[in-house]
């Protein structure tokens, strides 16, 4: 196994970011998790796109896409063929000042990758009591910025969810932590609206435009009352949520989530980069 760092391929142990580095004194950097299937990476083409649309609302340098699209490729050819892998691509502002001003030596990319155990088919989520701002300056950026999700998926967790749910400032559905989220009502299926402040998800994107679904603003409330409901993520796929807080769903995976899961199994392994 190797880790790409700005243009150089390292053992683990030898690969090294400034302490000073941005990414880590105040979180100033965006990521993209990309799928592995056998060695190859699924849908790349779209997570680096999503990778510059992140760094620009970030107001980062344009990172250099096909330098890192390389840097992805070689950690690859020099990983195991795992089944199933994620790989972990990281821009940030690079090195800087002991403040929240950026410095000028230039941002950090790194790529890594790992083995990924699959999700059950399905699960069970919390509703957690912290809001995603819609309207906030990092809305709908993939940042490294995480502590807010970090607590609460452990919010979750204590209380028997493996994802958690976030509804925003105006009482609607969001996402998780990181996830997108589709609920079916009377046989519609609907996943909240990018002007929800949820992420542009690679999945959610997939399984609209290969399944269907309606984006449509929902109260938070009405995740409780769905007839079923599912996640969607890089890592996940399509996964069924059988329990939101303890309530169980009528169905899990009911007929529309099947369908979207077989969908999506079969376009996905027919297309590498869709």
């Amino acid at each position: 196994m190797k880790v790409w760092v700005n243009g150089a391929l390292y053992d683990p142990e030898q690969a090294r970011v400034s302490v000073f580095d941005h990414g880590i004194l105040v979180g100033d950097g965006v990521f993209e998790t990309v799928k592995s299937v056998r060695g190859e990476a699924f849908a790349l083409t779209r997570h680096l796109d999503r990778l510059a649309a992140s760094a620009a609302g970030l107001g980062l340098p344009a990172p250099d896409l096909d330098a890192i699209r390389r840097g992805t490729l070689d950690v690859l050819a020099a990983s195991p063929r795992w089944e199933l892998g994620r790989i972990r691509i990281t821009y940030t502002s690079g090195p800087g000042p002991l403040g929240s001003d950026r410095g000028d030596q230039g941002t950090t990319a790194v790529v890594a990758a790992t083995e990924q155990t699959p999700f059950p088919s399905a699960g069970d989520v919390t509703v957690v009591p912290w809001p995603r701002n819609e309207r906030g300056a990092l809305s709908g950026l993939k940042t490294i910025s995480y502590g807010d999700n970090a607590k609460a998926l452990a919010y979750a967790h204590e209380r028997g969810g493996g994802e958690a749910i976030f509804g925003n400032l105006a009482g609607n559905l969001c996402e998780g932590t990181g996830s997108n989220v589709f609920l079916v009502r009377d046989g519609r299926l609907i996943t909240p609206p990018l002007s929800s402040g949820c992420l542009a998800g690679i999945t959610r994107a997939l399984v609209l435009e290969w399944y269907g679904g309606d984006e449509e603003d929902v109260p938070l409330e009405a995740i409780y009352q769905a007839d079923e409901a599912f996640l969607t993520s890089t890592t996940r796929d399509v996964q069924s949520i059988r329990a939101v807080d303890g309530t169980v769903l009528p169905t899990a995976p009911g007929p529309v989530t099947r369908e979207a899961m077989e969908a999506f199994a079969k376009r996905s392994a027919e297309i590498v980069d869709p």
